[in-house]
């Protein structure tokens, strides 16, 4: 349970809403036990008061206050459900909310090294299904566990007040037995289970994107058919799992199921003894049981709600440890205190400096270290160049400045900045939309100079919707070296006085890199710029080169 409290933290910061749709709950449950035990009472005491009536005593009943409350029963229960749904949906949206916004919160402050950890579909799989098995965790777990003990809690006291203790001890008993049944027992019988067959799916996931993003591959090797035999048995693993799971699940909701019967029984049974020495009257020795049998509807939730806590506390422990915790950030601070780190990459810089890398080492994992005590210094205005072959820590010292990274030792002080990472990403929207990233405020002219700039106005001028042309999908509409040239363009456009390029003119030819770095001269006016490539040949136009 140590996995979900950060989760159980973030869900009861909303105690207004869940008490509101827990009484909702609690109001169409025992309208709906009022309904069945009235009912019963009421066609119990007419059918007495005809027997009567026939057999010469005079009788009588009141038809119109047990009727009304019947209606009002009927009523009230229709109109709970559909409050209580409407409700009670509206709050696991705002719930949902609540967590995407803590987890997109928590990735926007790892480090990419942190965030490399894991392949896309693995991505995928922790912001939807993971995210999805948690937000259910109040309406399905919580609020039902609760309201179960408290009605069962009312029910045995009415049948203390009913009728007499040993009643209300034999109906504690059994209902206590059915509420362990459905819930402890039902969650210790499956949590494991439960729990290989979400990490097994989350393998099937991957494995199907991984299966169709590389299906030319693995065709032209040969390897499709045993790829795909291979998903057909993790797959199969899992369906296995799942019916063992659902098999279990239905075992304790039967037993849960008799368990209430018998308690109906039960109360039955005593209701006749009582009912012999005229200590109860024979509709209430009905109303009793009726009840008891009203708690079936929220004791047959229970068994697939706990059920599937294993596939909670994985979720949960999943999310916790590749998108962080926040039972973890306090240990993570202290451990970065004791390295000496200090990062301020939010600040303006240092004086005159725009960037300032004071004996910096990073290292990931325990490999040797990409940079070992590495300083630079780049002044306000500067254009520096920074080049090396690959894997020489270029991109690691971009990541750095930018915020991406954090150092192992050393200090980062950096100015805001604009970031051309070495993946150019293009949204599946308009050019115009994936241009306005870099500056919202940019009028059409503003885009028309840029694109101009970077050699891409033609492109896109003779197209019929011009500026609003869809790029697709990671802007597969594009050529690799168009795409980077709109990425650069978007990067251009920002306000941000310190710009970073990493590799900016991939997948461009000589003549035009010269002829885009004249072009894009005047945007880099008056700002820090520290590219990155390959070669000085790379840089053109920059006068300071640092070698790695």
């Amino acid at each position: 349970m140590r996995d979900l409290k950060p989760w159980l933290a973030l869900i009861l910061r909303r105690p207004g809403r869940l008490l509101a749709g827990a009484l909702l709950i609690l109001l169409t449950l025992l309208a709906g036990m009022g309904l069945l035990a009235l009912s019963g009472w009421f066609l119990t005491a007419t059918a007495i008061t005809g027997l009567m009536l026939a057999a010469g005593v005079q009788a009588y009943v009141n038809l119109y206050v047990p009727g009304g409350g019947i209606r009002l029963f009927a009523v009230t229960r229709t109109v709970a459900r559909y409050a209580e749904r409407v409700y009670n949906h509206d709050t696991v949206l705002r719930l949902l909310a609540d967590i995407r916004i803590r987890l997109f919160t928590r990735l926007s402050a790892s480090n990419t090294a942190s965030r490399a950890r894991l392949r896309g579909p693995e991505w995928l799989s922790r912001l939807t299904s993971d995210v999805d098995t948690l937000d259910t965790l109040y309406l399905r777990l919580l609020a039902p566990a609760g309201l179960a003990v408290l009605v069962t809690g009312v029910v045995v006291g009415g049948a203390w007040l009913l009728g007499d203790g040993e009643l209300a001890a034999v109906l504690g008993g059994l209902l206590v037995l059915a509420l362990i049944l459905t819930t402890v027992l039902v969650s210790l019988r499956t949590q494991r289970l439960t729990l290989k067959r979400a990490d097994d799916l989350d393998r099937v996931r991957t494995t199907v994107v991984e299966h169709l993003e590389g299906f030319g591959e693995l065709t032209a090797a040969g390897r499709a058919g045993k790829h795909g035999a291979r998903l057909c048995r993790l797959a199969g693993s899992v369906a296995r799992d799942q019916a063992t799971a659902d098999q279990r699940i239905g075992w304790h909701l039967a037993g849960s199921g008799v368990l209430v019967n018998l308690a109906a029984v039960a109360a039955l049974w005593f209701g006749l003894g009582l009912f012999n020495r005229d200590a109860m009257t024979g509709p209430v020795v009905v109303l009793l049981p009726l009840a008891v049998l009203g708690l079936a509807e929220i004791y047959s939730t229970l068994p697939d709600a706990f059920g599937r806590m294993g596939a909670m506390l994985g979720a949960a422990r999943r999310l916790n440890r590749d998108c962080g915790s926040d039972t973890g950030s306090d240990s993570a601070t202290s451990n970065h205190a004791d390295k000496g780190i200090q990062t301020a990459t939010d600040g303006a810089g240092t004086g005159d400096h725009a960037v300032i890398l004071a004996d910096v080492t990073v290292r990931f994992g325990a490999q040797p270290p990409l940079l070992k005590h590495y300083s630079l210094m780049v002044n306000a205005g500067d254009r520096l160049g920074v080049v090396g072959p690959s894997g020489s820590g270029k991109s690691s010292i971009a990541d750095l400045i930018a915020g991406l990274q954090t150092a192992t030792c050393g200090t980062v002080t950096a100015a805001p900045c604009a970031y051309l990472t070495q993946a150019s990403v293009l949204f599946d929207d308009t050019l115009k939309s994936n241009l306005l990233i870099g500056n919202p405020q940019a009028s059409d002219l503003d885009l028309w100079r840029i694109l101009e700039a970077v050699a891409m106005a033609d492109r896109f001028a003779a197209l019929p919707r011009q500026l609003n042309t869809w790029m697709g999908a990671y802007g597969h509409q594009l050529s690799g070296g168009e795409a980077r040239r709109i990425a650069l363009a978007r990067t251009l456009l920002s306000q941000r006085s310190l710009l970073v390029l990493d590799e900016p003119f991939t997948g461009v030819d000589d003549a035009s890199r010269e002829r885009i770095a004249r072009a894009i001269d005047p945007w880099l006016d008056g700002k820090t710029v520290i590219a990155l490539g390959h070669g000085p040949e790379a840089l053109p136009g920059f006068d300071r080169i640092v070698r790695l």
